[in-house]
């Protein structure tokens, strides 16, 4: 059978030694506290001496304590430091996408205003466009091809009005609305524009294909009026559109007829202006005949 526990502390020596030294520890600081009462009541200078020799024995553990205290503080700071280093790198990455985004926007208006630059220097002194809009859309599906300009009767468009880009002519206003309008492109197949081949002064009629193309007819019998290269021009005939906007380059030609590429592609344009009518100024009247 196991032996019983034993549960008094008397049965072990090392508790009875213990708790012996541990009474003597006690009383002697007790002793000791009532001394350091007495000396500093009856004895200060005494007391100030024992103070002293406390201070110069604790200031080797106060230093070191400091020591430490002041390491973990700048290990502190180092970490708010390092995580501090961190917000302020995402803010900066973050100003300079915004900065970014403001440079790629300024270089965007740049390009739109040497492109409205370049649109307003072509245009004729005195066909002054009735405004400069943007190019919203295109459809350039089967025969029909149109496009839509931001720009309606609000900004003083009406149908009939030419239309025309930095390389040339567009076409004219087919239908508007108060802020947008539809445009009837030179390559439709029911559009017609008189010209004139800019090198000899041919007259010419332009239809659209309703493929890209434009298809040029002579209006004059003789000679070859068409070449490959020649550029063909607005003729001013017929009150619709000023004369001497470019329209088209021959490509191909065929005895009296030629085949023609537009100079204006709506679909790499962003801005087009509208131009006035043309004034068709009315010939003088035939003489009557009688003479004074």
């Amino acid at each position: 059978m196991a032996p019983p526990r034993h549960r008094d502390r008397g049965f072990s020596r090392r508790i009875q030694y213990g708790l012996f030294f541990g009474y003597v520890g006690a009383a002697a600081g007790i002793v000791a506290g009532l001394a350091l009462v007495l000396i500093a009541r009856f004895d200060p200078l005494a007391f100030q001496g024992i103070r002293g020799l406390a201070i110069d024995l604790t200031a080797p553990l106060s230093g070191a304590g400091r020591g430490v205290v002041r390491g973990a503080t700048e290990v502190g700071s180092d970490f708010g430091g390092y995580f501090g280093a961190i917000d302020e790198n995402r803010r900066l990455k973050a100003e300079l996408k915004d900065l970014r985004r403001g440079i790629i926007a300024g270089h965007v208006a740049a390009m739109e205003n040497v492109r409205l630059k370049r649109l307003l220097h072509v245009i004729e002194p005195s066909a002054q466009p009735v405004t400069v809009a943007r190019i919203v859309g295109s459809d350039l599906s089967g025969a029909r091809r149109y496009a839509t300009l931001g720009a309606g009767r609000a900004d003083g468009v009406r149908a009939g009005m030419p239309v025309r880009g930095p390389d040339g002519l567009i076409g004219r206003i087919a239908e508007t609305g108060s802020h947008a309008a539809r445009v009837l492109l030179v390559t439709d197949g029911g559009s017609s524009v008189p010209l004139r081949v800019a090198r000899t002064g041919q007259p010419a009629l332009g239809e659209g294909h309703g493929d890209g193309t434009i298809e040029l007819h002579a209006t004059a019998l003789g000679g070859q009026p068409f070449r490959r290269g020649d550029v063909a021009v607005t003729s001013g005939v017929g009150g619709v559109y000023p004369a001497g906007v470019p329209v088209a380059v021959v490509t191909s030609v065929s005895g009296e007829l030629a085949s023609a590429r537009p100079l204006a592609d709506p679909t790499n344009l962003d801005f087009a202006a509208v131009l006035p009518e043309a004034i068709v100024v009315p010939p003088p009247p035939p003489p009557t005949g009688r003479h004074n």
